[in-house]
This record gives C-alpha cells, structure tokens and sequence, in this order.
C-alpha cells in the first residue's frame, strides 16, 4: 500500500493538472469565445503585415487563508498577411514551471501554452504543445510548421503564481499602449479581485474607461473593452504614456488596516474603490511620515570638523561626495568578495552603515542638514516618461530628491558611484513635481507644485579630438582618441567604461581610508585573499579590453585592431568636472582605397553614430521627446602624408541651423594637416511634430558627412 501511495499521488496530479489545461482551453477557446469564426479583416488592413483579431488580457487575483494566487494570461488571434509575419509567429517560447518570487514561500508557477492555426478554407490545426515543445536552457520552444500567409494564429498564455501573504504584496505594476505593433480589430481586459486587493488603474489618451461589470460578495470583476485600434508607431524620441490611448495600474495586498498603513502605494480609502488619480494631498499623506531626521552621522561630523568651508554650498557638495564613499563605495570591495566566494568581509567593518536606496539617502542627509541648520525641502517627482505629475499613479514611479535652499539651490538625488552634485535624473529636468516642506529641519508639514530646474546643451557636451595618421603601408590607419563628456554624458559612459576597483580605489585615496584587505589581520589569509583578488581583477581587466575594443567595433561597423585605452580623469567630483579617456587603436584594411597613385579617405566614417533619416521616418506624425538638450563638438586631426595633397576640402564646409538645432562642420588645411571641426546640436527637450523637418534637415547634413571623401593626390 505505501509503494501505490506516491503513484496514486502523482496520477491524481498529472489528472489535476491535464483537468486544468482542459479548462484553460475552455475559458479561451470554449462556447463563449465570441471570435471563434471571426477570419476577414477589415478592407482598409489589408496592405498590414498582421492584423489582430482578438486580443484579451486577463489578470485575477485571489486568496484563500494565507495562500495568494495571481494569475495572468493574454490570448490572440492574429491574421498573418506577409512572409514578415508568418517568421515573427513560427516559433514560441514560455517557461512551463518556474519558482514564483512573490510573498515567503517558494512555490512552483506554471505557464500553459495552447497554439492553433486556422488555415484560409477554416480548417483548425491544434498544435499538441506537450508533445512538439523541445527543452532548450530551461525554456520550451515550439516550432510552428507549415505556417503560411493568409493562415489565422490563435494562441494564448496562462500563468499561475501562487504564494503564502501574512502581510502586504505589492505586485507589478503593468503600464503599456491600448494598440499593438498591428492595428487590433478588438481587445478586452478583464480584471477579477476580491477583498484585500487595491486596485490603482486609469486609461490616457482617449483610451476607454475600466468599468465594474461585477461586485458580490466581496468578489469584483472590471472589464476594458475597445474596437478598431489602429497600429502603433514606436518612432525614434518618442514617449507612448505622453499621447498615444494608453493605460497602467497596480495591484497591492494588505490584509488589513495596519498593512494597509504600510503599503508601498498611494491606496484608495477601500479596496471596492478603483483609484484614478493620486493628488498632492495624497502625495503629502503617504509621504509625512516616512522622513526623519535619523541615522548614524559620526563619520560626516567627523569629516565636517576636519574641514573648513567657504560656504554652505561647498559644505555641501563635499559632504554629499564623502557620505557617498563612506555609506556606499566603501563596501563595494566587500560585496565583490562575498558575490565571489572569496570570503565573507561583513564582519570586519564595526557597525557597517551601508545606505540602499532614496529613502535611507534621505533621511541620513537629513540628519546632517538639520544639524547644521541648513533648510531644505523633500522632492517628489516622476520621469517625464510617465506622463506629469498629475497622472501619478503608481508609487514605483516615484522618484525622489532633496532640495537644498543655499544661495543658489543644489539638487540632491540617491548616490550611484558616479553621481554628481548639482545634478539629477535628466528625466526629471523641466518637469513639475511636489516640493515637501520641512519645518525646522525636522517635519514635514506642507506640499507645493514646483518646476524643475533645466539644464542647456552647454551643460552637456560631448567633446572629442580625434589624430589620424596613414601607417608607411598607407592602408591602415593609427588612431589617438580623446575623449571628454560634461554634464549628462557623464554617468552611461562611467558606468561602461570604469569597473569597481576604479573609482574604490580613487576613493580610498582621496578620503584616506581604509581598504578592505587592510582590515584582514590574519596574515596568512590576508595574502590568500588578496592573491584571489588580484586574479579576479585580472580577469575583469581581460574582461574589460574585450568589451572596449567589441564597443569601438560597432562604433565603426567593423573590427578594429590594437585597442589601448586609459582613463584621464574619472570626473566623479564635480558637476564640471568631466570624464576623460584616451584610446589608441588601429583601422586595417578599411577606410583607405587605392586609385592608381592616390588614395581615396573615408573622412567622414570617423563621426560615427549619426542617424539615417529614411522616408518612413520623415513622414513622422509624433510629436518629439527628447532625453535632454546636448551638444557634440568633434573635432578630426588628419596628418598629410609627405608627398601628397589633400583634394575636395571645400565640401566638407556646410551649416544647417534652426530653432531645433544645428549641424556645422568646417574644414582647414594648416602645415602638413588637415583639421576638421563639426558641432551637432540638440537644442531642446521637446519638439512639436511641426518642427520634425527642422531637426531632419540638420540630422541629414550630420549623416551626409558620414559618407565624404578626400583624395590624397600624389605630388
């Protein structure tokens, strides 16, 4: 009886789990499914690679004693109308178990799948995805055979999260367009909760409103429903939320008034009330008690003692680069080791004060700034991406900084190790946002609506000299690169090209503290792991070399040789300061074409990254988002080969300049070199469609020069 018992078990699963698939099958493609024999598209989508028939998303959330379960799923039907489409759906992929990460247990989720193809006569093909579905790197892939134009694919996703809550669960929060890649005959989204869910869910843009089609019980459903979608266009400086019919929401799980309290979200007064909109009392309410005055200081009064100031501005700043070595940097050695099994460092450090996010940024700067009677204000403000700040809705989407009101105000956001006083998130410049009061350094006691500060493409420069010298063999080219970037430049070019031990070890001398290995006292495992580190920093070197020289590679489309690269100035102190490094590299066998005597030079290829405007792209009706306004100042050094003269520098001389911005470029021959200047301009944050052919006239002037010559003429 004990040997049945498992095999009885496991039979009832595999029956459990088959009734449940015969039941997913129902729910999608059963009698109630309304576009069973729905086939022609609309006359007016037949030139479209696809059309979507039916589309249905579909998200319950459920509980029962501790136990939560999410569900999620989305079902198309979709007419393929082109070789492009019928690829994009021959091939599927889904995780068929997986370990959910939501609540304190780790359960298995499940994924089930079902594929059917309706051929143009109205035959069904079901794909038996249990059987043509291949293990491949814990994914199952599915092959479509015999997929062709004019076939119909009707497929859906059903996913199953269940966990154990005793307290709160905030789940993601989903925010995307109302249309598709392919225009959408219909679509439906179905929301199913009870007791205990918040729902924050609101439509933009002309998108139809969610509307309660259930509530009994405490058990609630809400449906979405829209008809007629046309495709949408997902061009280059473009923001979705900002104007196409668009939606978001979140789902948060609080058990009761006390987890409610604590949520991480803007909740409704009860959970059967949808919640549209976030005010700024909301804002105030959530946030006034989460800020204090509060954590261990000692080392920055340590710091301010030492120091003499000749203001509070500068006292800050530097306070601001210091809390960020001693609260952050300092422990990146120490989580480098124990990631990498070298050891575990934590216990070396006397009560380590590591600081994690916004809000433990906050309230510890608080503490500083309040002992010092600096004022201050708490900024809550949300990515341009998002939509304003009167479409709040989701607190994820909160970003936070602090606001100190000396002479001339500084700008304080969550340190990364590349942050900079003075500046923060491009995505918050020019925005509105909430300022929190502060009374007496102490409490929050007021909210009101501010801009932004701005910043100018002077602000944000990319500036680069570029030498160039023919090689005796005049076929390959030597390379001396150099490079600075000033305002938002800065922070992605750190993140690529510096490692760990860069900007640590910068920080170890310019504080004077102490480094990890200095804290070891036994000898013997000192040298052991410091052995184990130089071998992994060894590794990160090699590492890193590769990436640099595949980075410069797709710079110029092609491989390139002999990379050398060494950094001038890591730019981390400062908002001013920039960051600066040299390469060194060599172009074989491209870029040089031999003409009889002569040689012909692809001038033009060293200003790489420039944008090819096409037809599809100038008959843009979007409106246009930039990330920030921005300058690039380049400038080419060519050294003329003895015995040659340079021929058709006169084209390289064009300027095109408007209100958007402008692209000039000036070519001069002085000595034995050829130098060539361009400047690229981006002027503003925000262009309206109607000045779209403004910006393609100085974008086409940019990626024109791409593709000039000169002629080494032999004397």
């Amino acid at each position: 009886m004990k040997k049945l018992l498992p095999c009885l078990l496991l039979l009832l699963c595999s029956f459990s789990y088959a009734q449940n698939k015969a039941e997913i099958k129902e729910f999608f493609w059963g009698k109630n499914d309304d576009h069973k024999n729905t086939i022609a598209v609309p006359v007016k989508w037949k030139g479209e690679s696809a059309v979507i028939i039916f589309k249905k998303d579909y998200y319950n959330f459920h509980k029962f004693g501790k136990s939560v379960t999410y569900t999620s799923a989305v079902r198309k039907r979709i007419k393929l109308q082109d070789a492009n489409a019928v690829q994009q759906f021959s091939e599927f992929s889904f995780a068929e178990r997986f370990y959910t990460t939501k609540g304190f247990s780790f359960k298995r989720g499940t994924t089930t799948v079902g594929i059917k193809i309706v051929k143009a006569g109205g035959t069904e093909i079901e794909v038996d995805v249990d059987k043509e579905a291949k293990d491949i790197d814990d994914t199952k892939k599915i092959a479509i055979a015999n997929l062709e134009v004019g076939d119909i694919i009707d497929f859906y996703y059903y996913t199953v999260e269940p966990f154990k809550s005793f307290y709160e669960t905030g789940f993601a929060p989903v925010e995307t367009t109302l249309g598709d890649i392919y225009p959408t005959m219909e679509m439906k989204l179905l929301f199913e909760t009870e007791n205990d869910f918040f729902i924050n869910f609101n439509t933009y843009n002309g998108a139809p409103e969610l509307k309660e089609v259930y509530n009994k019980g405490g058990d609630r459903k809400y449906e979405l429903v829209a008809k007629d979608i046309e495709k949408n266009e997902f061009p280059i400086w473009f923001y979705p939320a900002a104007e196409l019919p668009f939606y978001k929401f979140q789902v948060y799980f609080a058990r009761s008034a006390r987890f409610e309290a604590g949520a991480e979200a803007f909740l409704s007064e009860k959970e059967s009330i949808i919640k549209k909109t976030v005010s700024k009392d909301d804002v105030f309410n959530y946030y006034n008690n989460k800020f204090k005055p509060y954590g261990d200081i000692s080392e920055i009064n340590a710091f301010v003692k030492s120091k003499t100031f000749a203001s509070d501005e500068e006292k800050v700043r530097q306070v601001y680069y210091y809390t960020r070595h001693v609260y952050f940097t300092k422990y990146v050695e120490a989580f480098v080791a124990h990631e990498t099994n070298i050891f575990y460092p934590f216990e070396l450090y006397q009560n380590p004060v590591f600081i994690k996010n916004e809000e433990q940024f906050i309230n510890h700067f608080m503490n500083f700034l309040k002992k010092n009677e600096i004022n201050y204000d708490i900024i809550i403000g949300t990515a341009r991406f998002n939509g304003p700040i009167k479409d709040l809705l989701i607190q994820n989407n909160v970003t936070l900084l602090l606001k100190v009101n000396t002479k001339n105000p500084i700008y304080l956001e969550f340190f990364s190790p590349f942050s900079s006083a003075d500046q923060f998130n491009y995505n918050l410049e020019n925005t509105e946002a909430y300022a929190l009061q502060v009374s007496k350094g102490k409490k929050v006691v007021d909210a009101e609506n501010i801009v932004l500060p701005k910043t100018t493409s002077a602000d944000n420069v990319s500036k680069t000299t570029t030498t160039i010298a023919l090689e005796s063999n005049l076929t390959d080219l030597k390379i001396n690169r150099v490079s600075s970037f000033f305002g938002h430049f800065k922070e992605s070019e750190q993140s690529d090209k510096l490692e760990f031990y860069d900007y640590v070890n910068e920080d170890y001398a310019k504080y004077g503290t102490t480094p990890l290995m200095e804290l070891v006292r036994n000898k013997k495992k000192k040298e052991q792991y410091q052995k184990e580190f130089a071998a992994l920093i060894d590794k990160v070197k090699q590492r890193k070399e590769e990436e640099l020289k595949k980075i410069v590679s797709q710079e110029f489309e092609f491989e390139i040789d002999d990379v050398d690269y060494e950094v001038k100035n890591t730019g981390r102190y400062g908002s001013n300061q920039p960051f600066s490094f040299e390469e060194k590299f060599v172009i074989k066998n491209n870029l040089v074409k031999k003409a009889g005597d002569n040689y012909i030079i692809e001038i033009g290829k060293f200003l790489t990254n420039q944008i090819d405007v096409d037809k599809k792209q100038k008959d843009r009706v979007n409106n246009v988002y930039m990330t920030f306004p921005r300058l690039f100042d380049n400038e080419f050094i060519f050294e003329i080969p003895a015995g040659y003269t340079v021929i058709g520098i006169e084209k390289l001389n064009k300027k095109v300049e408007n209100e958007t911005g402008k692209f000039i470029r000036t070519a001069a021959i002085s000595g034995n070199q050829l130098n060539i200047k361009t400047v690229k301009e981006y002027k503003n944050y925000f262009e309206p469609n109607s000045n779209w052919a403004k910006m393609v006239s100085f974008l086409d002037a940019a990626y024109q020069f791409t593709q000039e010559k000169i002629l080494l003429k032999k004397n």
